[in-house]
């Protein structure tokens, strides 16, 4: 190893490495596309072509001990439901029961519901002098939007949202209790209202997770228990919530950032489909997935052992010359093939339709209000989570 490549420094839990991590994922990709940090105790890949092949070898890179680093580490029992946390074959028996209520159908019906939510949250805000990306778009559209396709009543959907954005929250430089907090929000946030369902059934997410039957794999005919149950709840509530305010908030940011792609957007909305791609793969809001390695693998010359936790850094995958040429750079022209910031293999986004309509949806109707804006800098908070990247605080100014 050479000197330069001893001052290689990579901690997901930095501040100031978070703050633009991208200098040193190029660095990660051209010197060390193995990455081993000996303090925290993890592995690291950075190139599209190995975060890709590792999302898909499920069997040696698990998702069973969890998908973020502290999590691994903690070696705790994961509750049930957590269909993120698994491998198959249990993974794709609790997907395919969730599948059955994010169908392709229902994603397009809701489509003007999401946009009825925008209106709501935009229009009160036509003729100020600006908004908040995520106070006023961000943090409100998606909340909404699962919240009834979970049933939730209006009126309680802000503060629940509120605590999971609690929950996730760090310190700079300490690995957070992520272990603790999803247990204790899984037993709690969304209970009493599971409770209430059962008595009373609708048309929402909750009652048919309630009544969905399915033969387990012990070859058992049953439905859901009420803690399978609430894992589902809990997973598709904070899942649905915070990358798509991410999402948000990175449009806003990123295109006041390139203002003639912008002004392209306005004149030809048959572009934004293709834009959202490139938001997505430009600024991935879940830019590290952690996996647990169950056997001795090589990569670059060097050996993994069995035990380790490995880092899918799919944020600067998604940025690597080699598959995006000038990854670098912004461009809603690019053809992008696919990207990584959904995930890759069975682990691939199960909400990934929802969080397109929502950011395309967004996006289209923040254009017909403010063709253009300007970020306000000095009230701009960036958000601190250990499994997604994006803003806190992200007003603009509109004239």
């Amino acid at each position: 190893m050479t000197g330069t490549e001893a001052d290689l420094y990579y901690d997901p839990y930095d501040f100031e490495i978070d703050t633009d991590p991208y200098p040193v994922w190029r660095r990660m990709r051209e010197e060390q596309p193995l990455y081993r940090n000996e303090e925290l105790d993890f592995w690291a890949l950075s190139r599209f072509d190995d975060v890709e092949r590792c999302s898909k070898e499920h069997h040696v890179y698990s998702s069973a001990k969890g998908t973020v680093l502290e999590l691994i580490k903690a070696d705790m029992e994961i509750p049930p439901g957590s269909i993120i946390f698994e491998d198959p074959p249990e993974h794709d028996l609790h997907r395919g029961i969730l599948s059955r209520v994010f169908t392709p159908k229902r994603m397009a019906a809701i489509e003007p519901d999401v946009r009825a939510f925008c209106a709501r949250s935009l229009d009160p805000l036509v003729g100020s002098d600006g908004f908040d990306f995520i106070a006023d778009l961000g943090a409100e559209m998606p909340m909404r939007t699962i919240g009834m396709l979970l049933g939730i009543p209006e009126q309680d959907q802000e503060a629940i949202r509120d605590r999971i954005d609690d929950g996730l929250r760090l310190e700079e430089g300490v690995p957070p209790d992520l272990a603790e907090r999803l247990t204790a929000e899984q037993s709690e946030v969304f209970a009493e209202y599971l409770d209430w369902r059962v008595d009373h059934p609708a048309d929402d997410v909750m009652t048919q997770l309630l009544e969905a039957e399915f033969t387990d794999v012990d070859g058992v005919r049953r439905r859901l228990t009420r803690d399978e149950v609430l894992g589902y709840v809990n997973l598709v509530a904070a899942a649905g919530n915070e990358t798509t305010m991410r999402l948000i908030g990175w449009t806003g940011k990123v295109l006041a950032e390139h203002p003639d792609q912008r002004a392209e957007l306005v004149q030809d909305r048959s572009l934004i489909n293709n834009a959202i791609e490139e938001l997505l793969r430009y600024e991935s809001p879940s830019p590290v997935q952690a996996r647990y390695v169950t056997e001795d693998v090589e990569h670059h010359g060097q050996v993994v052992p069995a035990g380790s936790a490995m880092l899918l850094l799919t944020g600067a995958a998604n940025r690597d010359d080699r598959v995006f040429p000038d990854g670098d750079s912004f461009d809603i022209n690019r053809p992008i093939g696919h990207h990584l910031a959904f995930g890759y293999g069975v682990h691939f986004c199960l909400g990934a339709a929802l969080a397109r309509l929502e950011g395309r949806v967004a996006l289209d109707e923040v254009l017909n209000r403010w063709p253009e804006w300007e970020v306000d800098w000095d009230n701009a908070v960036q958000a601190r989570t250990s499994t997604v990247r994006g803003w806190e605080k992200l007003p603009v100014t509109v004239g």
